[in-house]
This record gives structure tokens, sequence and C-alpha cells, in this order.
């Protein structure tokens, strides 16, 4: 693979969460290495990137070999088997990869990862952590998580605010958060006058902190 002006990706490990990866970012028309030992694996991914290698091993020179350090960004998603996933980062960092990612089953191995220079990823931890929030935002409906303390949420317009317009509900100053875009009638407005009259269908999605969105919450059950 040449490195060109897009971005080049490689997956290092295609369990469930690098196969799946990999697919996603195949399919988004970007250009992946894909690696791993099973032969299997790697045949199944062939239907999505010409670039798909059997290693026996993760050495330094075996990855350099299918050209792993074209790549803008590697993920190594090799977490189960910690030695493995550490000395398989190390090898990517020394081959100069700008931007190294590896997934980490435990703080311990996330440790060793950041300090040889990887941006680490807890999968099952963040995908535990979204599903708490979800359940404890009490409607079910998508967020997204940005931080521990900013979120962006979907809101259901209640009874108690339908038939107001948006400058009317005030939430900015009541409840410290900004309506980005309501979405209705199966289609999203961004483009939002303070006129809007907000009717039982819609949905509102605001930006801001937890604690905020969650008293908004409250309030309009």
């Amino acid at each position: 693979m040449k490195k060109n002006a897009n971005s080049t990706f490689g997956i290092i490990g295609l369990g469930r969460f690098g196969t799946a990866l990999a697919i996603t970012l195949a399919e988004a028309g970007k250009e992946v290495i894909v690696v791993d030992q099973n032969e299997e694996k790697v045949k199944a991914m062939r239907q999505h990137t010409e670039y798909a290698f059997v290693c026996d091993n993760l050495s330094k020179a075996t990855l350099s070999e299918v050209g792993i350090q074209n790549c803008d960004t590697v993920i190594v998603c090799i977490g189960s088997r910690i030695d493995t996933s550490i000395l398989t980062t190390l090898n990517v960092v020394s081959l100069g990869v700008p931007h190294v990612i590896s997934k980490a089953t435990s703080q311990d191995q996330g440790a060793v990862l950041e300090k040889i220079g990887a941006e680490v990823v807890y999968p099952e931890r963040d995908m535990a952590i979204r599903l708490g929030k979800k359940l404890l935002s009490g409607n079910f409906l998508d967020f997204i998580f940005l931080d521990n303390d900013i979120e962006i949420q979907q809101v259901p317009v209640s009874s108690f605010i339908k038939g107001k317009t948006i400058q009317e509900i005030n939430i900015r100053k009541k409840y410290g958060l900004n309506i980005i875009a309501i979405e209705h009638d199966q289609n999203t407005i961004i483009e939002l006058s303070p006129d809007y009259k907000l009717q039982s269908e819609d949905i509102i999605v605001v930006i801001g902190k937890v604690q905020n969105i969650r008293k908004l919450e409250r309030d309009l059950a």
C-alpha cells in the first residue's frame, strides 16, 4: 500500500472489535490494512479490503513487510493477550506510525500502553458506561457521551412545554443547556428560530452538563 492524501488505517487483530472496526472503515471508503494470525478471519476480510494479511508473528520486521508503517492510524485490537498487545504496540510505535490506538482490558494494561506512546481505549468498559447512562436517563433515547461532565442528549417534548416557543422555555437560562437541533416529523431542524413552537412529537437535542440534563428530564417527566 502506498501512502496517499487520504487517511489509511491498520487493524491488528480480527476479533469482534477489530473485525467490526475494519469493516466500518472499509465500507466508508478508507484504505485499511488488516493483520491476524487466523487465516479464515483474514480470508473473510478480503471482501472488504485487498490488504488483508496472515501473519504468524507480529514482529517489527513482519509488520513492516505488510506496510503498517504507511498507515496514518493503527489500532491494535489484542486486548486479552496482554504481552502480545504490549509488544505489538511497541513495534507499531517504533515504526513511526503517527497515531497508535490500543485496546486494553484493564487499567494496568492501559497504563503500560500509554507509557509506550499509544492512545488507549476500553471498549467493554465504555460500552458498559454508555448502557448505564442510557438506562439512567429513563427515556432510552440516543445520546453522545463526550466526557464525564458533558453529553449531547435527546429529550422528548412533554405536556409541560408543548405549545411553547423555544424562547419561552428558555432552557439555556434555566438549565445551562443549549438546544442544537429539534427532530420533527423524521426531519432534523438545526436552524432554530426563537419563535419555533414545540409540538408533542418533537424531540429536543441538547448539549450541556450531565447534571443539568438530568434536572431537565426530571422537570419534564
